[in-house]
């Protein structure tokens, strides 16, 4: 089976590190034309030349923009009008206690996490329809459905990323556009070594020691037993995002190592 994505233009949103990073790179890999997005131009610069030097003959750009924004939005599609795979992966997280998130907290999650996907895919979608093909991806998560309760107001957003991903799909039906939501579980992403390193040290262990001791403890239904990489996430995406899925659409796809503790 090969994946062949050449004369596509891939737009992945939040592409400068983690799963965005790889995902990026995976498409790449396939042939596609990629546009990587962050908030500053000096990692955006960073990750394109990453690409470049891992895949021989990349086709790589970047736009740096705040997604958070409708602004940035905006500025992000007058740099790139068109495309024909939106990877919608930017996003934010962090634990909170349910009393303590604030109007601005909410607000803030919402920005980033829904309405950024919300924006690009009402501005990319039409003219993917107009092509007869195109790929939308929301990155969700299974804490989607598994609600953190540290982290209530992430856990609301990535549900709300799997309400549009279904009505979008449904929306563009008979288009040959395709929309699916990706739910991935603990991801060994940039954030989350942070996250797991200091304690690692301080027991002396390695980070995926670390890592697989937080899943079984935090996220016991886990069938994998350890964190995944932004590789085995990035294969996932990378399928759906190629013409080999052209039945695929209105989906939620979890990559979240069986922690989902459900038959469908």
């Amino acid at each position: 089976m090969k994946i062949d994505l050449t004369d596509k233009t891939a737009i992945v949103t939040g592409s400068t590190a983690g799963i965005g990073l790889a995902i990026a790179r995976g498409l790449a890999s396939c042939g596609a034309t990629v546009v990587v997005n962050g908030r500053s131009s000096d990692a955006v610069a960073k990750a394109v030349a990453a690409i470049a030097n891992d895949v021989a003959g990349a086709r790589v750009r970047g736009v740096p923009a705040d997604l958070g924004t409708a602004e940035g939005c905006a500025a992000l599609v007058k740099a790139e009008p068109a495309a024909d795979i939106l990877v919608n992966n930017v996003g934010i997280y962090g634990p909170k206690d349910f009393f303590e998130i604030t109007d601005e907290d909410w607000d803030r999650f919402y920005e980033v996490n829904v309405m950024s996907g919300v924006r690009l895919s009402r501005a990319y979608a039409p003219g993917m329809a107009e092509r007869r093909w195109g790929r939308v991806v929301f990155m969700s998560s299974e804490s989607g459905l598994n609600i953190p309760v540290d982290m209530v107001h992430y856990g609301f957003t990535k549900t709300a990323n799997l309400s549009v991903s279904r009505g979008l799909a449904k929306r563009m039906a008979g288009t040959g556009v395709t929309v699916n939501a990706v739910l991935p579980g603990p991801t060994m992403s940039d954030g989350v070594v942070g996250m797991l390193k200091p304690g690692a040290d301080q027991a002396g262990k390695t980070v995926d020691e670390a890592g697989a001791a937080f899943v079984r403890k935090m996220r016991p239904t886990s069938i994998i037993q350890r964190v995944a990489t932004p590789e085995e996430v990035a294969n996932l995406v990378v399928y759906v995002c190629s013409p080999l899925a052209s039945a695929t659409t209105g989906a939620a796809l979890r990559v979240d190592g069986g922690i989902v503790d459900t038959l469908a």
